[in-house]
């Protein structure tokens, strides 16, 4: 294969051919219904729309008095109190109700009164001028029949449950979760001579991100053997993450058996730690494969910025404000750096630098290196930069648990 860095994207290019790619390979798994309890994380598989108006009626959000707010002062009060399970009835225009919080209005009431703004003598309400509307939530106002709430292709959360269980809704239909392999290639690792740092992660991402992972060993570092491998796991499997050999290395066979049994997206993204990822697809296996590479925080570092949109649908990166606390420089230039910092009262310590709990860099941020620390993992989040940063600088953290 041509190793020539000039088809290297950029990431906002590489999640691009990854959401693209997923929308394809999301249509192909099949549907399940499933409780509100268990829809973290779950593709919602049909639309959702509303059989009804919410609320169905208007009702109170203060305790007071219900009347008609287009008339005026005084109203008669009447001899009773509607509360949220009565049915409410009917005032005339010059008429006007003790009523509680969450209670329907009366037919004919339109706003709201609070108690601590009213006065009632001789059967007689009197307070401060009103709008229609006032402390009333109205019928229809949060949500109108017909109207379509939830689209399919929507990663759902927890929240969502709110408003899906106000609808009258007590389950939805998702897509099947993907069936995700992990493959560790080495053969290092596979003799045991070192520990296999990047699978039990790995598959714990794509647990945290909603499917489902399964370990299936490691392989040497033997072309045949991987190729084969590989083959046989994507018949097992919709989804398949390598680790190791994705780079240009004498043994690195993976990226070489991807082409020759599918299609390689793409191979090499401008981030460091974690450049030498790949998407492909196996089009005779109906499967996916990102070959990550091995080194334990860069693979987690490109798995959680490139790999996560194609299991989770989302590309968005939430940040919280910090001040850096250190001058780092940066090296060679195209390339988008992803800074691990730890946070301690708003300021962001970029952790591997000399200064800071792990020694690993004096001046230029050294991905290589720290993408091997497996210390490097304590960091609270990253820095996203492409230019040197300086002691006192505003910059934007990601924190992990936004990508985790």
């Amino acid at each position: 294969m041509d190793h020539d860095h000039a088809d290297m994207l950029s990431r906002d290019d590489a999640v691009e051919r990854v959401l693209d790619h997923r929308e394809t390979t999301v249509d192909r798994l099949g549907t399940e219904t499933v409780a509100l309890d268990d829809i973290a994380g779950r593709v919602l598989a049909t639309d959702v729309e509303a059989t009804a108006d919410q609320p169905p009626h208007s009702h109170a959000t203060m305790d007071g008095f219900a009347f008609d707010a287009s008339a005026d002062y005084p109203y008669k009060v009447v001899d009773r109190e509607v509360f949220p399970e009565d049915d409410p009835g009917t005032l005339d225009a010059d008429e006007a109700v003790r009523i509680a919080t969450g209670a329907p209005l009366p037919a004919g009431a339109n706003a709201v009164l609070k108690v601590e703004e009213s006065t009632v003598e001789n059967g007689e309400l009197r307070g401060t001028d009103l709008e229609p509307g006032t402390y009333v939530y109205e019928r229809g106002s949060n949500v109108e029949a017909g109207e379509r709430l939830f689209t399919a292709g929507e990663v759902l959360s927890p929240k969502d449950a709110i408003f899906l269980r106000d609808l009258g809704v007590e389950d939805v239909a998702v897509r099947e979760r993907f069936s995700v392999g992990v493959l560790a290639t080495g053969t290092e690792i596979h003799e045991g001579r070192i520990d296999d740092l990047d699978s039990p992660m790995l598959a714990g991402l794509v647990q945290s991100w909603g499917h489902d992972a399964t370990h299936e060993g490691s392989v040497p570092d033997d072309y045949e053997t991987v190729e084969d491998r590989i083959s046989e796991l994507a018949d097992e499997h919709d989804v398949l993450l390598t680790t190791g050999g994705t780079s240009v290395g004498k043994k690195d066979y993976v990226i070489r058996a991807l082409d020759t049994l599918g299609e390689v997206r793409f191979h090499r993204v401008a981030v460091r730690p974690g450049k030498p990822i790949a998407l492909a697809a196996l089009p005779d296996h109906d499967a996916t494969v990102f070959a990550i590479p091995g080194k334990p925080v860069g693979a987690h570092t490109i798995s959680s910025l490139v790999a996560r949109p194609f299991f989770t649908g989302r590309a968005d990166l939430p940040t919280v404000p910090a001040t850096f606390t250190n001058d780092v420089g940066l090296g060679p230039e195209g390339f988008e750096y992803a800074v691990p910092v730890t946070l301690d009262g708003g300021e962001a310590t970029p952790l591997g630098h000399a200064d800071s709990a792990l020694s690993v860099y004096e001046e230029t941020f050294d991905p290589s290196v720290l993408s091997s620390s497996t210390r490097a993992t304590r960091a609270d989040g990253f820095v996203l930069t492409e230019a040197g940063l300086s002691a006192g600088e505003e910059v934007r953290v990601v924190p992990y648990p936004v990508v985790e």
